[in-house]
């Protein structure tokens, strides 16, 4: 049995079993155009928060739903929290990242401009470039079911990412000249992880030094060299699977 489509819905977190209510405008008409929900067909509405309304479809319009709540779930936030820092990739590739580890289950996303990522954003192409994260992280929570959508930060410099890393109860930055393995490492099971992911071509000594500096630690994937798009990914699997979020 396929599970319930789940479309955005900004009153999640307020409705009530037993209430009636209308999805409209773009994720209504996507509802009723694209996905041609019907009466009695399952549907359900999150705004993102750890609240999930579970509704049926009582009335179809071409353009709009009327569904009845039958339930409320709502769900903790999951711990530990895991962000992670994300070089900015060439082209699309960017887009892939935020798609998986949404996937996966990351709950922060901060894009950071490091010194040698060969990519910049500035201006309206930066604005461009962010709200494609961002949206890439919606759509790819709807489809995942998540509870909890996870959060893209705006653009960071390295000092900000430092600052970030100042504050977590676990601070992890991926590097190829590492000699700590990531899967051997004791993971946090509560607070804060953030985990560093450098660019295509490396993080420079001067970062990993400030990094350092404030109580990271350096570690690797393995044998093999990943794509900065690909990396944190796999990184963050382990670190999901180490911290219990997979049990």
């Amino acid at each position: 049995m396929s599970t319930a489509p789940v479309f955005f819905w900004q009153d999640a977190e307020t409705t009530g079993r037993g209430a009636r209510v209308r999805l409209d405008g773009p994720e209504g008409r996507h509802a009723a155009l694209v996905r041609r929900l019907t009466a009695g067909e399952r549907v359900d509405l999150a705004g993102g928060r750890g609240v999930v309304a579970e509704c049926v479809v009582a009335v179809a319009h071409k353009d709009w739903l009327e569904l009845d709540v039958r339930d409320v779930v709502r769900t903790p936030a999951p711990e530990p929290r895991i962000t992670v820092v994300q070089a900015l990739p060439k082209g699309d590739r960017g887009e892939t990242a935020v798609e998986t580890m949404t996937e996966i289950g990351v709950d922060a996303v901060v894009p950071w401009a490091a010194s040698r990522s060969i990519v910049q954003w500035k201006g309206e192409r930066g604005e461009k470039a962010l709200n494609k994260w961002r949206a890439t992280a919606r759509e790819a929570a709807k489809q995942s079911r998540r509870a909890w959508w996870p959060e893209v930060a705006a653009l960071h410099s390295t000092a900000e990412v430092a600052e970030l890393l100042a504050g977590a109860d676990q601070a992890l930055v991926l590097h190829e000249d590492a000699r700590t393995p990531l899967a051997g490492l004791e993971v946090a099971r509560g607070g804060s992880v953030v985990l560093v992911i450098g660019p295509e071509g490396s993080i420079s000594s001067r970062e990993l030094a400030a990094f350092e500096a404030v109580g990271a630690q350096s570690c690797k994937m393995g044998p093999t060299v990943l794509r900065t798009s690909t990396a944190g990914t796999a990184a963050a699997t382990v670190v999901l699977a180490k911290s219990g979020r997979w049990d």
